[in-house]
């Protein structure tokens, strides 16, 4: 627990290349098994790496270019549809804080409505600033991001070249004890990986369905975009639930209390991601008890942040599996 914390204060500081590494690594999971099938018909590992990753880059290029009409011709009208959905969420908070200032005369007194009211038209007005920010913080990221499928490609052709270089720098005693590590190494990442595609089919499925009998539309697409946010453990699914309530205040505005079981089941998502999901598919893939997912999770939280909370579960598990070979590597 120790190693894992002080490795996410050092990947904190450079979050610039752990996170096209992690993002290299899904894309090596991703085309492994193709690249395989191309060695086992014949092909050389360099040829098979190619082929593999240069079929990856044209399917990207073909998605491209087939949503950048779709785009282009929404993009227009992006800024009315956010601000017909932000206009719509504030009337739901307005509404909201009016009904507990009538059940509660301090906070009437304390003219609560009034002041979240001006608040947000503060920073209503001060939005244009940030996007300036913003927009330079995409753009710098922009290169760091690219380096993903390059990475990827070089651990689909050099992994085994790595490994050899490592079996041939450690004593022969040592030989076989590496060659575990490594393969060790290898099944955890993949299994971490795994797990998470598992966890965002429950989520996806529970929310899809919690929304369906709601009566909200579209609760597939919300679902599995919420469940893609909460990759970022809290913060993500405190994005996707504040989306769903935006989206139900704007369509329903007549009908706020649907907007108050949308909170509702994000909550009941929340724990059931927390204290069942969680540690039956990631903290099982991992061989970590539900308690240490748990609490790792807060951990990384507050030693790391937001960085902290994606990466504790793998950076833990690979951690694992080194100290454990070491110790056997002591004790023998």
């Amino acid at each position: 627990i120790t190693a894992t914390c002080l490795l996410l204060f050092f990947f904190q500081k450079i979050l610039w290349l752990v996170v096209p590494f992690l993002l290299a690594l899904i894309v090596y999971y991703f085309l492994y098994p193709s690249m395989q099938a191309l060695i086992y018909r014949g092909m050389s590992r360099d040829a098979a790496a190619s082929c593999a990753t240069l079929g990856f880059l044209a399917l990207l290029f073909i998605v491209g270019v087939g949503l950048t009409p779709w785009v282009a011709a929404h993009l227009a009208g992006w800024q009315d549809i956010v601000s017909g959905y932000i206009k719509g969420g504030t009337q739901l908070l307005d509404r909201s804080l009016r009904a507990l200032e009538n059940h509660w005369p301090t906070l009437a007194n304390a003219q609560l409505a009034d002041m979240v009211q001006g608040r947000l038209a503060e920073a209503a007005g001060s939005i244009a600033d940030h996007l300036e920010p913003i927009a330079i913080g995409i753009m710098a990221w922009t290169p760091s991001l690219m380096l993903a499928p390059f990475l990827a490609f070089f651990f689909l052709r050099d992994g085994r070249r790595f490994q050899r270089f490592l079996g041939g720098a450690v004593p022969n005693a040592f030989f076989e004890k590496t060659l575990f590590l490594l393969h060790e190494i290898d099944r955890t990442s993949r299994a971490y990986f795994q797990g998470l595609i598992k966890l965002t089919l429950l989520d996806t499925a529970t929310l899809a369905l919690g929304l369906w009998l709601l009566g909200i539309p579209g609760p597939l697409a919300l679902g599995l975009i919420c469940a893609v946010l909460a990759w970022i453990p809290y913060v993500g699914s405190i994005v996707g639930g504040l989306l769903v309530v935006l989206v139900v205040a704007t369509d329903f505005p007549d009908s706020p209390s649907l907007a108050y079981w949308a909170v509702a089941l994000f909550g009941l998502v929340r724990l059931l991601d927390d204290f069942v999901y969680m540690p039956l598919t990631v903290g099982k893939s991992l061989e970590l008890h539900p308690l240490v997912t748990v609490l790792m999770i807060f951990v990384g939280g507050a030693v790391a942040g937001v960085a902290g909370l994606m990466l504790v579960l793998p950076v833990l598990g690979v951690v694992m599996v080194i100290g454990e070979t070491i110790g056997v590597i002591v004790t023998d």
